[in-house]
């Protein structure tokens, strides 16, 4: 008895695979020398970003006062050819033409690119917050470096603010992407489009989701398992959700939310109020409330 031959069940396969009713809406036609954004040179940004956010900790180990400049300058000029090529790739995945008109989108890829280092003074001192946030809230946490290195809090947010500042100035995809790998690396699941003050902490955060058009103030902080969602999806009228409406929570400043609450729908959660754990919230809360379960009657 001979070899199996399975070639026809290959063969087969093959074609079913490439009829077009099999692939529509699943394909990306490609232009030529313009492919999609790349995951591991946007790992390489954010890591870039990183390194110069927060020298010594990222990036590299043996940099000192002396030559911090030095090294800063490095990773600003890669930084933005990296952040070049990429934000081109996006700007050319969105555009109707493909990259017919190639120059034009270079020019604007390489202007996101240059304002995205323009704004990262400003994104480390926000940062800062961030970091200082999480380590006066946390008596387990002994230093800013230890929240630097170990808190996967400030790693989302961290790439949250990279991704919300590349969407603010109308990149595509690329935000997605970035956010979707912190929600990989620590189960954080911030939308970039979410819009969040200074001061942000996340305690634990494994199972936090933040939706697209949250609105979050100053000095904020939720534990692990808070959802910030939507109540429902207003439907068009061939029975598609309506994109880009108001439909997640808005928290003001002071607001703490505990462990595995749920706030969902366009409401707002008033200044300096708190919402304990395991809770169900579809209604505004007056600023200054406590909501807390209640213990049931016998």
């Amino acid at each position: 008895m001979g070899p199996l031959n399975f070639n026809h069940i290959l063969t087969q396969a093959t074609d079913r695979l490439s009829e077009s009713e099999s692939y529509q809406g699943l394909f990306h036609q490609h232009t030529d020398g313009t492919p999609l954004p790349s995951a591991k040179a946007l790992r390489r940004i954010v890591e870039l970003t990183r390194s110069i956010l927060f020298p010594g900790y990222f990036g590299n180990p043996i940099v000192n006062s002396r030559t911090l400049k030095y090294h800063i300058g490095v990773d600003v000029e890669h930084l933005f050819d990296l952040l070049t090529e990429q934000v081109m790739a996006g700007l050319c995945f969105a555009s109707q033409d493909g990259c017919a008109c190639a120059t034009t989108l270079r020019d604007r890829a390489a202007e996101v690119a240059a304002s995205l280092v323009e704004r990262l003074p400003e994104m480390r001192h926000t940062l800062h917050t961030d970091v200082e946030a999480a380590y006066n809230g946390d008596p387990a946490a002994h230093s800013f470096g230890e929240v630097i290195c170990c808190y996967p809090g400030l790693r989302a947010i961290a790439n949250y603010r990279l991704a919300h500042e590349l969407l603010s100035m109308g990149v595509p995809l690329i935000p997605r992407i970035i956010t979707e790998m912190a929600h990989g690396e620590t189960g954080i699941d911030i939308h970039p489009g979410a819009q969040i003050g200074t001061h942000f902490s996340i305690d634990h955060g494994t199972g936090v989701v933040i939706g697209e058009t949250c609105i979050i103030g100053n000095r904020v902080k939720l534990y692990q398992g808070v959802t910030l969602g939507a109540k429902n999806f207003p439907l068009d009228d061939e029975g598609n959700p309506v994109k880009g409406i108001p439909r997640h929570p808005i928290l003001e400043d002071d607001v703490i939310v505990y462990s595995n609450a749920t706030i969902l729908g366009r409401i707002t959660i008033g200044r300096e109020a708190t919402v304990g754990g395991n809770i169900w919230v579809t209604e505004d809360v007056a600023p200054g409330t406590r909501i807390v379960q209640t213990k049931a009657k016998n």
